[in-house]
């Protein structure tokens, strides 16, 4: 058996993140596959230093709005297949999905939307939640094992997030949105941080407005998921809390495959 490392990391920008020590972070961690979300740019705009990492097959999923969205993989490990996008156009123009196929499973790295600025917003969010979970089943029908990670936008439960009472009414914290995650577990997927950490203060976002940080006045809206079927090959997952230059902080988890 042999342990793959897999991080995940809301950078919100990877420009902005990149003058704060990006780099450097990276090559301390080495991690066997890294995926980011909110890119903020094209491959072009990527610094040089890290368009092409040493050791590294990269793969960019980019908006057709320019400074907006975007995903990128960075893996040690070259899959069998990499698609981008959910195949329905409305959600691919934002640049939010890239899938890569490993053979003993395949990795979503997405960037769930956000559904704070409307109701319009909001429905395009459920609607994305409804493809996402769709384009997933249809792979684990075919016998493949899903891991799905990335910047989800939704607290799950009460103890992810700080101020569930303030936040009832706030997207991110919905009754609908809740519930989806419900209906995500209930489908047969497990969000692994939970297996292993159970305890409150556990969070992925800190608004940049209020010192959030500092005072840990957070949101857990980061996950790994995985089908129950694999959750025996997911050995930890975690949360980098101590991780700066993003509004996120990485999380990550360890599974073993043959």
């Amino acid at each position: 058996m042999k342990k793959i490392r897999i991080l995940s990391w809301n950078v919100n920008g990877i420009r902005a993140v990149h003058r704060k020590g990006f780099a450097e972070w990276f090559k301390s961690e080495i991690p066997d596959i890294l995926c980011i979300q909110e890119t903020k740019a094209t491959r072009r705009q990527f610094p040089e230093d890290i368009r092409n990492f040493e050791g590294y097959h990269t793969y960019f999923c980019e908006a057709e709005r320019k400074g907006y969205s975007g995903v990128a993989l960075y893996t040690k490990i070259k899959p069998e297949k990499v698609e981008y996008g959910l195949g329905i156009d409305k959600f691919d123009l934002e640049g939010r999905t890239i899938i890569a196929d490993y053979g003993d499973f395949v990795l979503f790295n997405v960037y769930f939307p956000n559904g704070k600025m409307s109701r319009e917003r909001l429905n395009y969010k459920m609607d994305f939640y409804d493809a996402f979970l769709e384009h997933a089943e249809k792979l684990r029908k075919q016998g493949k094992n899903i891991v799905a990670c990335g910047d989800v936008n939704t607290a799950h439960k009460e103890i992810d997030l700080a101020r569930p009472k303030d936040n009832e009414k706030v997207s991110g914290f919905l009754p609908e949105e809740r519930a989806w995650i419900d209906k995500l577990l209930d489908t047969g997927y497990v969000d692994t941080f939970r297996e292993f950490n159970k305890e409150p203060e556990q969070y992925t976002w800190w608004s940049y407005r209020t010192r959030a940080r500092e005072r840990n006045v957070g949101w857990r809206l980061d996950y790994f998921f995985t089908n129950r079927e694999f959750m025996n090959h997911v050995k930890s997952s975690f949360i980098m809390q101590d991780v700066m230059g993003s509004d996120h902080c990485p999380v990550g988890v360890e599974i073993s495959v043959h």
